[in-house]
């Protein structure tokens, strides 16, 4: 993600991952295609519709992870995809309270945390 996304841009993306092949993009999603497409996040079809490519992909796995590890260090009650978990799991920055049965960040999920807030405050 070496790319500044606003919110609507995310939003845009977001959209396109849930958009069928033929299904129709909304307005969010035209008026963000033009750039998304430029850094490589969607891809036109042949026929003119929108998917996403594999950075796409990823940048949207990333900001889930980051989304998610945000959320759990809040302390809130929050869903998050099996992958999502798998992931934060693997990389050490959330744990299963033994006693909760509720995830949790670790010394090393805060960290990361910081590490992200003082990239983008940069």
């Amino acid at each position: 993600m070496n790319h500044k996304l606003s919110i609507d841009e995310f939003d845009a993306l977001e959209q396109v991952s849930q958009l069928g092949k033929h299904g129709k993009p909304s307005v969010c999603v035209n008026r963000n295609a033009k750039k998304l497409s430029g850094i490589k996040l969607i891809a036109f079809r042949k026929d003119g519709s929108l998917e996403l490519t594999e950075v796409g992909r990823q940048t949207l796995f990333i900001k889930q992870c980051i989304d998610g590890l945000r959320a759990i260090a809040k302390g809130e009650e929050v869903k998050l995809p099996n992958a999502i978990i798998n992931f934060l799991s693997k990389k050490a920055h959330v744990q299963l309270n033994p006693e909760t049965q509720q995830l949790e960040i670790t010394q090393r999920g805060r960290e990361c945390l910081e590490d992200i807030e003082q990239q983008q405050a940069g």
